[in-house]
Formats: structure tokens, C-alpha cells, sequence
């Protein structure tokens, strides 16, 4: 009976494990097995092989029950998650449902959730914004937070190398306060943007960019691209239900196929980690508890080497519950900032505007992307009553539909030319200050269906975050106005934190332990060998799309992490 016992640990240990099968999870697989070590990843929600199992992917509308909207019924049994634009019949199975998982709202949180094999990063906007120093040094410029540990230049050369393997289409606009990068050809703007692009350049002297967007779009496939065994972006539109010519990058169409061909590669779904196990002698991390979610069965993986990557709320969650007489707060939480900090994206601004010209132009196909304003408020220094500031995305439409009518007069309606105008649209995107009032904390009663603590969310909005969209407000308006553009019209969309899909923070990295749960290599600053590099790892929220620069902190903590094993130092 020993031996069996030994057997079976022998068969529960590995070189490495990561929890999280989302795009920074995928990362830290893709650098580890490709490294030589034996990786175990951890997820907690079902299988999801790429292609095989995108069961929308190639459906007509009429081929949704209910045209693609969620029944009442369905909206009713999850209101949080039926708010996000994602929750459609097309993706909702990609979704967690409010009941599946539950946690308490201290203050209003809508939290989305992707529980299966690829997590979210099925699911994102794959938009890829490099940062630059003006937001690694946010913190210490204004005294907000504490200040990051590294800056542009130790990053830079990691953007670059995942750049290359995900396939970013961008422009090189050569912008000091927004990075270029390894670009593969851009995707083009309508005539209005275009317009809205050049007359913003002139009213403003260059010192309010308005560019194509850089997304994670194959463009023109690269060597690299092919043995990933991707195709060219199609312009479909439906990145959503997941795409079978991997034409955007994806945990399941790139970085998990690629680490599961080295065959160091061993995947567990239905794996809800508990906790992470610390052995007191050792001083260190042995391994992760994990629940069974069918059985509800725990059961130990053990590993040298440890990478959290669960999401960022949900890393906090299993970092707080890993507890120990060393311990007794969280994983590494001396200082006692564990949970706390919490930051996200502002979305709540909007802003429409209409333009008459161009009437003999219109947009031809589909584009799976987006035109953006880079910050332009308080980057090179402090103009205005809020800190920080917001980025923007914008689009532009033909106003009228040819599609109108039945019979002849549809026909005529395709025919006629179209001389309606066209209609423009921007989002914001603001940074929120990572606040300590800002926080998650374990239930202390309330236990989720695998026995583990539910969450209680106390998150919510400032008046900073306010002041910036009235900024956003008045300057887009006037933006709009200068170029031409009439019956502007603003909005608020009253979205709560955790609906903008970007939280972060929680387990930030800094350089004083005091202050901080992680050094400038995303390793845990009391426990050498647990490394997290999700957004829970981030110490402010930046303006642009967060999930590049999670994919290059993977890549760089993964290669220190292997370094740092070879030499016995973890």
C-alpha cells in the first residue's frame, strides 16, 4: 500500500503548475513546456479544443431560438452576467451564470466570467496597446498607489516576443505616450474616421492621435502563424463563439496547442484550486489543492514551480484562501495588502455624433476592429482636477440601411444609392485609481459549491472617476464639433465595476514588501517559487487594453522563473 501511495504521488508531481487556462495562463504553459519542464495546467471549467468545440461558430441567425437574444427567463436567473454585450446565445456558454458561481456585492459588481479551457481570452476585444513609461510611472508621478518596480525598457523586449507569436495588426504611429510594436499590416479607417482623423490633427496640432487600433488580428500570416496552424483574420465578426481559422489569437487556437506538442503538457479541467499548499520547513510552496468540480473530490498536485493565473479576482480569491500558520491572512500577505487595491476600466462614457457627406461612399465587408485615441490628458504633466486619464474608441457607420423593405422595394432600396449620412461613435476607457477601499475578501460563512469561501466585492466608482467622464464629456464633444460633426449627444452607461472586463490589482507588484505581494519578476516576495502573472499582479490600470502586457509579463516571469530553478535558488 505504500508504494501505491508513493506511485500516486509520483503521478501528481510535476515541474511546474498553472492555474488558469485564460491568455496569461496559456503563456505561462507555452515559456514552461517549450523550457523543458513538465507542466500541469489547471482548469476549473470544461474542456474547449479549438474548432471542435465552438458550436456557434458557423450558425446563421435564424438558426438561434431566439435570434440571438437570451429568453427573459435566462437574463432573470443571472442579471449580473445578462448585462454584459457578450451574453448572447451566440457566446453565453462561455459565460458563468450568476448561480454557478456566487459572491456578495458589498457594492454593485458585475462580474464576467469565462469558466472553461481558454477562459476569456475567447471572449476579449483583442485590442493590444503597448504601455509606456508615462504609465509605468504613474504612481510615482502623482503619489497614487506605490510605484512600479519596473519600466518600459524591461518590458519592451517581451512585448516585442509575444508581438510576434499572437500576430498584432497595427500601425507604427510613433507616439511617445503609446509604443510600437511588431506589427502585421493595419486594418483601414472609413472615410469619416479618416476625416475625423485628419481635421483632429489639424485643430489640435497632432497632440490628439487618432489612429487605427491595434488589435490581435492575423493579417497577413506569418511563418510563425502557420505552424500554429492559423489562418488570416476572415473579417467575420463573430470572434465571440470562437474562431475556427484562428485568424485572432486565442489561449485554444495558439499558446495551448503550441505547449501541448512538446509534450511536457498535462491538462486537468474540472480542477477548482482550493488553495496553494506552503510547507513550513521548507519555506516554500509544494503544491495546490484541488476540488474535483463534478465529484467535488480534493485531491494535492505538487511542483517546483508555481504560476497563478486564474484571473485576476479569482487568483485573489485562492491566494486569500491559502492559509497556514505562517500564513494566516493569504499566501505572502505580510504586508497585508492582499486583496486590496483593486482597480478597473471606467467605461461608463458615450458619445454619437452625425456627419453629412460622403454620401457616395460606404464601408465595404466587416472589420474586427476599432479606430482609437491614445491619452491625451495629464500624460506629459498635470492640466486637470482628476488624475490620470482616458483613452477612446471610435467608429463610424453608414446612418441608413439599404437592407430596409420587402419584395420590390427591397430591391430598390438595394439599388438606389444611398444618400443618408453617417453616424460616429465613442467609448472612453479611463484608468481608476487602485484605491485600498477598493478591495475583495473572503465570506467569512457563505461557502460556494466546492466548500471554498465565497467572495464580497467592494468596489466601486470616485469622484475622480466622474470628474473624467464629464472631462471625456467636454473634450470628445468639442473634438467632434471642430471636425464637423453634429447633434452630439452624450451618455452615461451606468456599468458597474466588473462589467468592463479588465479588472486588476489585489496582489500588485512593488519593490518594498512592505507595500506590496510581488517583487519586479511577478514573484511572490515571501514565497520564491509562486509567481503570479494575471491582473492581479497590476499596480495601476493604465488607459489601454491590459492583456498584451499581461502576455509579455508571463513571458518574462517564465523565463526568470526556469533560470532561477537551474541555479537552486527556487
Amino acid at each position: 500500500m505504500a508504494n501505491l501511495n508513493i506511485d500516486s504521488v509520483k503521478e501528481r508531481t510535476f515541474d511546474a503548475i498553472v492555474v488558469g487556462t485564460g491568455i496569461s495562463g496559456g503563456w505561462a504553459a507555452k515559456e514552461l513546456t517549450e523550457k523543458g519542464l513538465k507542466t500541469l495546467i489547471l482548469e476549473r471549467g470544461r474542456d474547449v479544443k479549438h474548432i471542435t468545440d465552438y458550436p456557434t461558430t458557423n450558425m446563421m441567425p435564424w438558426e438561434f431560438e431566439h435570434l440571438g437574444m437570451p429568453s427573459l427567463a435566462v437574463r432573470e436567473a443571472s442579471p449580473m452576467a445578462s448585462k454584459h454585450y457578450i451574453f448572447r446565445e451566440d457566446a453565453m456558454h462561455f459565460v458563468v451564470k450568476d448561480y454557478e458561481h456566487p459572491y456578495v456585492q458589498d457594492q454593485p459588481f458585475s462580474w464576467m466570467r469565462g469558466y472553461q479551457v481558454g477562459g476569456r481570452s475567447l471572449l476579449w476585444a483583442r485590442q493590444t496597446q503597448r504601455w509606456s513609461d508615462y504609465d509605468f510611472e504613474g504612481p510615482a508621478r502623482d503619489g497614487f498607489a506605490v510605484d512600479w518596480p519596473i519600466r518600459y525598457k524591461d518590458i519592451a523586449p517581451w512585448y516585442s516576443y509575444v508581438e510576434k507569436f499572437a500576430g498584432i495588426s497595427g500601425n507604427r504611429d510613433g507616439l511617445a505616450q503609446l509604443p510600437d510594436g511588431e506589427f502585421l499590416p493595419p486594418h483601414e479607417m472609413s472615410c469619416v474616421e479618416k476625416h475625423f482623423s485628419d481635421q483632429t490633427a489639424k485643430n489640435y496640432g497632432g497632440t490628439r492621435p487618432v489612429i487605427i487600433g491595434r488589435a490581435a488580428h492575423i493579417t497577413a500570416p506569418q511563418p510563425v502563424h502557420i505552424q500554429q496552424g492559423r489562418a488570416q483574420c476572415q473579417h467575420r465578426n463573430l470572434c465571440q463563439r470562437g474562431c475556427p481559422f484562428g485568424g485572432y489569437f486565442s489561449s485554444n487556437a495558439a499558446t495551448l496547442p503550441w505547449a501541448e506538442r512538446t509534450g511536457n503538457l498535462t491538462l486537468r479541467p474540472h480542477s477548482v484550486v482550493h488553495s496553494v499548499i506552503y510547507d513550513e520547513n521548507k519555506k516554500r510552496a509544494t503544491g495546490v489543492r484541488v476540488v474535483d468540480a463534478l465529484t467535488k473530490e480534493m485531491s494535492e498536485y505538487y511542483a517546483k514551480i508555481i504560476f497563478i493565473n486564474a484571473s485576476a479576482i479569482n487568483s485573489n480569491l485562492i491566494l486569500l484562501n491559502s492559509t497556514s500558520a505562517r500564513f494566516p491572512n493569504g499566501l505572502g500577505n505580510d504586508s497585508g495588502v492582499l486583496g486590496k487595491f483593486i482597480g478597473f476600466h471606467n467605461y461608463r462614457g458615450r458619445i454619437t455624433a452625425d456627419f453629412d457627406g460622403f454620401h457616395d461612399r460606404t464601408t465595404d465587408g466587416r472589420r474586427p476592429n476599432g479606430v482609437y485615441i491614445p491619452r491625451f490628458r495629464n500624460v506629459f504633466k498635470q492640466e486637470t482636477d482628476f488624475l490620470r486619464g482616458y483613452a477612446a474608441s471610435v467608429s463610424a457607420s453608414k446612418s441608413g440601411n439599404p437592407n430596409d423593405g420587402i419584395g420590390e422595394s427591397l430591391k430598390a432600396g438595394l439599388f438606389a444609392p444611398d444618400e443618408s449620412g453617417w453616424s460616429i461613435g465613442a467609448q472612453m476607457m479611463g484608468e481608476t485609481l487602485t484605491k485600498e477601499t477598493n478591495f475583495v475578501r473572503l465570506d467569512d460563512t457563505l461557502k460556494d459549491a466546492w466548500g471554498i469561501p465565497q467572495l464580497r466585492m467592494h468596489v466601486s466608482f470616485d469622484e475622480n472617476d466622474m470628474k473624467m467622464v464629464q472631462d471625456f464629456y467636454t473634450e470628445l464633444s468639442e473634438m467632434l464639433d471642430r471636425a464637423g460633426f453634429s447633434n452630439i449627444k452624450t451618455s452615461d452607461t451606468q456599468r458597474n465595476p466588473g462589467s468592463e472586463n479588465h479588472e486588476m490589482g489585489g496582489a500588485r507588484m512593488g519593490s518594498d514588501a512592505k507595500t506590496s505581494i510581488l517583487n519586479k519578476w511577478n514573484q511572490m516576495h515571501y514565497v520564491s517559487n509562486v509567481f503570479v502573472t494575471d491582473g492581479a499582479c497590476m499596480t495601476s490600470t493604465s488607459t489601454q487594453n491590459p492583456s498584451l502586457t499581461y502576455m509579455a509579463l508571463t513571458a518574462r516571469a517564465a523565463d526568470y522563473a526556469v533560470r532561477e530553478m537551474k541555479k537552486g535558488n527556487i
